[in-house]
């Protein structure tokens, strides 16, 4: 586990970053530990309810990471786990790779391509506000290992969109088996949940 000192040099290096390429908007960057670090690291509800972090390596795949989120922190908070960091546009993956030099982060990967394309298989697989439920399935659940778990970063409309993805869900033999709410530490009210995709073989 990395001390303060470290995520303080984190959020230094990324703020730096996102005035020259833009990974999340500038109103949000007085609140990157809040909105983006901390609901990344959400994923430790997921890690106390449903998956033991062995001694032994085992692989993650980041879906449209975008600038980073929750791909960097869970690599940075959790070195046993290989993190693979997908996105399709190549500014953003420099920057991430800039991020993963300068902080000597070895247990984090890049990957600039589409999900189609992947043809990986990984235990974990995660998402963060990159498109509805039924879509991102789409993509995540054939890139699943067998008892592989995918976990989609969702807000307010969770319900509607566990609704919509049933079809979808159903013909990639995967099911919701949980969704976790938790809030965000800010003053307004900022429900988040993690929705628990178990693969079903």
């Amino acid at each position: 586990m990395y001390n303060k000192n470290f995520y303080k040099k984190y959020i230094e290096t990324f703020l730096e970053l996102n005035s020259k390429v833009n990974l999340i908007s500038k109103n949000d960057e007085k609140y990157v530990w809040e909105k983006h670090i901390f609901d990344s690291l959400a994923i430790k509800y997921f890690f106390e309810k449903h998956f033991t972090l062995h001694t032994s390596q085992f692989t993650l795949l980041d879906i449209g990471t975008g600038g980073g989120f929750p791909a960097v922190p869970i690599a940075i908070t959790y070195p046993d786990i290989e993190v693979f960091a997908l996105d399709s546009i190549r500014k953003k993956i420099n920057a991430i790779e800039t991020i993963k030099s300068q902080l000597d982060i070895k247990n984090l990967h890049t990957i600039c391509d589409r999900a189609e394309n992947i043809r990986g298989k990984y235990a974990l697989i995660t998402s963060r506000a990159v498109a509805p439920l039924k879509v991102i399935t789409e993509y995540a659940m054939p890139l699943l290992k067998d008892d592989g778990y995918f976990i989609a970063y969702k807000s307010l409309r969770t319900p509607e969109e566990i609704e919509e993805a049933k079809q979808t869900l159903k013909k990639n033999n995967s099911r919701v088996v949980e969704v976790i709410p938790y809030d965000l530490p800010l003053e307004e009210n900022h429900t988040r949940n993690l929705v628990v995709i178990k693969k079903i073989t």
